[in-house]
Formats: structure tokens, sequence, C-alpha cells
């Protein structure tokens, strides 16, 4: 997983109105020059914000990537812990829960 690679395109994209218009004109273009895989590509393409929780992208960058591509806040909530009940816990990154909460 490269998920550096994921949070800089979405720090890119949430940071430079350029970048954005290069996305939306081509979308493949842009996201050749980030080493992503294929699981990666995926939940960027759809935007499956969920899955870029769980693989453990910031959620001060993903808040603004879901807003980009037209989440509200209620729904990127329920994005987020959609993710988690589909894909299981936040594999890396800040979110990683370490043992027990209890």
């Amino acid at each position: 997983m490269s998920l550096y690679q994921v949070q800089k395109l979405i720090y890119e994209l949430n940071r430079s109105p350029e970048h954005r218009q290069r996305f939306v004109a081509d979308r493949a273009a842009v996201l050749a020059t980030y080493e992503l895989t294929a699981e990666e590509l995926q939940a960027i393409e759809q935007p499956d914000i969920g899955l870029m929780y769980v693989m453990g992208v910031n959620g001060q960058l993903l808040m603004h990537y879901a807003a980009l591509r037209g989440f509200e806040w209620d729904a990127y909530i329920k994005a987020m812990r959609d993710g988690l009940a589909q894909h299981g816990a936040v594999r890396t990154g800040l979110y990683v829960a370490a043992g027990s909460l209890s």
C-alpha cells in the first residue's frame, strides 16, 4: 500500500485548483503520476471514502476530498462508518487502534 502517495494526491487536489482541473479533464493521466495500488485506484475512482479511511488516509485530508467529490458532512461520516463495517479496522496511519481500548 502506498498511503503516502494517496495522501499526496488528495492533498494536491485539495490545495490546487489547477490540479483539480487536470484531474477532472484527464483523471487517468493525473493518477498515472502517483504510485498507487489497484485497490487505491479503485477507492479514488469510485470514490470509496470508507475504504480510504480504512486504508489510513488522514481524516482532515479525506474530509476535504469527500466534499470535493460531493459528499455532505453526514454522508462523509456515514461513509467512514460503513467503511469500518465493510472493510474492518483502520489498517495503518493515525487512526489505527493499537491493542485494546478497554
